[in-house]
Parts: C-alpha cells; structure tokens; sequence
C-alpha cells in the first residue's frame, strides 16, 4: 500500500511540474518551446492521459526531440471508456503502454497531409485508418475536434474517443 501513495504522489509531483513549466495553453502559437507533453499539460483536458503516460513511463519518450504526431484524446474521450477499463489500464502497464503508443505515429503530420492519408502505422505496430466523414476527419471512429497543435517537437489533434488497438 506504501508504494501505491508513493506512485499518486510521484505521479502528482510529475503533473504539477509539468504545469508550472507550461504556462501557455493552445494559443496557436507555431513556434513554440513546449514540447507535446508539455503542451497537453498546459492546456488542462488532458489530466488523464497525463497520468496515463506517467504510468506506462512514456513521459520521457514523448518529450525526446521526434518529431512526433498525438492523436490526444481528452479525459471526455477517457470517460467515455466502459467502466473499469482505465482503472484496469492503470495497473496493466503493457496494455496502457500499447494503447498509448497507438495514439502515437512518427513524424510530424499536419492536417493538411492527415487528410491526403488513408492509414498511418503507429509507434505500436498497427495502422490507424483515417477517412473523412461528413467533414470531419475521423482516426478510426475517433473524431478529430481540433487540429494542429504545434509544439517543439511535433503536434498534437485532438481526438474526441481513445483509440484501442485491434488484437493481433
């Protein structure tokens, strides 16, 4: 039970420094010096998948130079997940670890080329399939609500469900 407390207090410790580090939220500001996790952290929907990434121990990984594409769902997009399933995620660091990479493709990809795309193969293995759906982009049922994000080492679309990886 000691080492529970210690993971919260780790893990809060983690959120609140990357808070204090990232003042700015998404201003649309395309030369900015934050990186992606950085810039998740300051815009505030992203606690969950903050705690996520702190818990699969991809934290590091993400603020490496890249670049990186996130296709970053909201903690909306994480509340909509069956109950249990992200409390059951939390503790399976190899599951949350392979979901979170699936959110994760290499390079930096903008919407302008995510629209001319039919698939992108994530950091996990397996391909994302992107289309267009009544205007909207969507990352297999996900849909795309803002695009763009610049930060230092890559860029962040926000997605409005958390992608799970199909079973190999």
């Amino acid at each position: 039970m000691k080492n529970a407390g210690k993971t919260v207090l780790v893990t809060l410790f983690t959120i609140a420094l990357f808070a204090v580090v990232s003042s700015n939220t998404f201003a649309g500001d395309k030369k900015t010096s934050k990186n992606i996790v950085e810039t998740a952290v300051a815009a505030g929907n992203f606690n969950t998948l903050a705690k996520a990434l702190t818990e699969a121990g991809l934290v590091e990984e993400l603020q490496k130079e890249g670049p990186f594409t996130v296709f970053a769902p909201t903690d909306e997009a994480f509340a909509k997940l069956p109950k249990g399933t992200l409390e059951s995620l939390l503790k399976d660091k190899e599951a949350l670890k392979k979901i979170l990479l699936y959110h994760v493709v290499s390079g930096k990809v903008m919407a302008s080329d995510v629209v001319k795309l039919k698939s992108a193969t994530t950091l996990e293995g397996n391909n994302v399939k992107i289309t267009i759906n009544d205007g909207n982009v969507m990352i297999n049922n996900a849909k795309v609500i803002k695009a763009d994000v610049s930060a230092s080492n890559g860029v962040i679309h926000v997605i409005d469900t958390v992608l799970i990886p199909e079973n190999d």
